[in-house]
C-alpha cells in the first residue's frame, strides 16, 4: 500500500491494484477508515469516523491535495 507521509494520528495511503479509479486517498486511524477523491476534492466513503473529525480529515486532504496527487501519480506513472 502507498503512502503518504502526513504527520498527525491518520495514515494516509491507497492501493496499488485502485488505478482504474479516480484519484483518491484512504485515511486510517485505528478500525476507522475513510475514502477522499482528488482533483477536487470530495468526500466518497466512511466506515466509523464521527462527522466532526471527517471535517478535520477532510482539511489535512485539502492542505495536502497536491503532494497526494504527486504520490498517485508517481505510483501509476501518470
Amino acid at each position: 500500500m502507498p503512502t503518504i507521509n502526513i504527520p498527525g494520528p491518520y495514515e494516509f495511503g491507497f492501493f496499488s491494484n485502485e488505478n482504474a479509479e479516480p484519484s483518491h486517498v484512504h485515511v486510517a486511524r485505528e478500525d476507522k477508515e475513510c475514502k477522499f477523491w482528488i482533483g477536487p476534492v470530495r468526500f466518497a466513503k466512511n466506515w466509523g469516523f464521527p462527522g466532526h473529525e471527517l471535517r478535520k480529515i477532510e482539511k489535512l486532504v485539502r492542505e495536502h491535495e497536491h503532494e497526494i496527487q504527486a504520490v498517485w501519480d508517481r505510483h501509476f506513472a501518470r
